[in-house]
């Protein structure tokens, strides 16, 4: 699964900062890569010790951790939406990324001028939503459009679409973002072609001060307030404390930084594991002496999907799955540990993949 979210915020709020700490995550989750893939592309290795666990157990050949890509969106405007400035590269970009990482500023200092001339987060929130949803009623009236003369004659799926569209365009002009719009999951596929830029899962990052890093601020406060029919997850992160870290050397170091400061993990894995997490994702482990890797799924997949995440081939061809719980490995230490305990249960098409499950696949094709 190529994940991708996309991190948006005016300027000076602390998102390049936050881009570029995010750029030395290796050394803060373990020993696992980033690369860039363009200058405002970076691939994040998810932080999951259950994956160092079991390479401790195993000793692979080599260790493969689910990976998300984080793209540094630049180039927004007032009147982004219109192609003003950057504006269309800029909302297309949005439009690939699976969820949206949207950073507040919600600090004081005088050194760091706003672009607006004072500090508030939610005046800076409406700018970007404004704009997002301004393009997506574009895109929305112009589907309406097109179903209206469908739903007239009676079409039962094209009158359900008019009913959602018209749902999603009132919210829109009323000011509110498409999440805020209750929709059955069977009913999305009236919208999905849209691919609306306020109905992606969203993360608010609270850019604050080290005197607000545990427990937030006013500023904070209102943040949560004005998102709470959002469905939204709101992350206290400090930039200027991540940049701190990042310009330590060594592992050690920066976990001996963090206690310092009452924290037990850095706000740049904070924000990978809850990205992680925003777009309903988990996953499952293969575990052999070549290789431990974990694979991306989506909370809810069968077996067989599971399967092709690996290869479509594994999953046409299903024949049953060998499942290890995790903790049953961790505990009893092998694969032929866990047998002999009769804790390696065989699973047929209906299994439901759990988050953390070990796994190994029969096929044919």
């Amino acid at each position: 699964m190529a994940l991708q979210c996309g991190i948006v915020g005016l300027p000076n709020v602390g998102k390049s900062t936050l881009f570029n700490c995010l750029s030395n995550a290796k050394a803060q989750a373990a020993n696992f890569p980033f690369c860039t893939i363009e200058p405002n592309v970076g691939v994040i290795t998810v932080p999951d010790h259950r994956l160092t666990k079991l390479a401790e157990l195993v000793k692979p050949q080599r260790i493969v951790p689910n990976t998300i890509e984080i793209v540094d969106i630049a180039g927004l405007v007032k009147g982004a939406s219109k192609g003003e400035g950057l504006g269309n590269q800029f909302l297309g970009n949005i439009r690939t990324n699976n969820a949206i990482i949207h950073v507040l500023r919600c600090f004081d200092d005088p050194n760091v001028i706003h672009v607006d001339g004072s500090v508030d987060p939610i005046r800076d929130k409406e700018i970007i939503d404004t704009e997002l949803q301004l393009k997506d009623l574009e895109s929305v009236e112009k589907k309406i459009q097109k179903v209206e003369k469908s739903a007239k004659t009676g079409d039962k799926d094209a009158k359900k679409a008019l009913e959602i569209l018209l749902q999603v365009k009132e919210a829109l002009l009323a000011g509110r973002s498409a999440r805020t719009v209750k929709i059955e999951e069977k009913d999305l596929e009236h919208i999905d072609d849209l691919q609306l830029l306020t109905l992606k899962p969203v993360m608010y990052v609270c850019n604050v001060d080290e005197a607000a890093i545990l427990k937030g601020n006013a500023y904070v406060d209102k943040v949560k307030e004005a998102v709470k029919d959002e469905k939204a997850e709101v992350l206290i992160i400090s930039a200027a404390i991540e940049a701190d870290i990042a310009g330590l050397e060594s592992y050690e170091e920066r976990q001996i930084f963090l206690e310092d400061l009452g924290l037990s993990e850095s706000g740049v894995n904070k924000l990978i594991v809850a990205a992680y997490s925003l777009l309903n994702l988990g996953t499952y482990f293969t575990a052999g002496v070549q290789e431990v890797r974990a694979w991306t799924i989506t909370l809810g997949m069968s077996a067989p999907q599971a399967a092709g995440v690996i290869h479509t081939d594994f999953e046409k061809g299903f024949i049953r799955a060998e499942v290890i719980k995790y903790q049953d490995f961790i505990s009893l230490g092998s694969e032929n540990a866990c047998k002999d305990a009769g804790k390696l249960g065989v699973e047929g098409k209906a299994y439901i993949v759990e988050d953390g499950d070990i796994m190994h696949f029969r096929f044919n094709v």
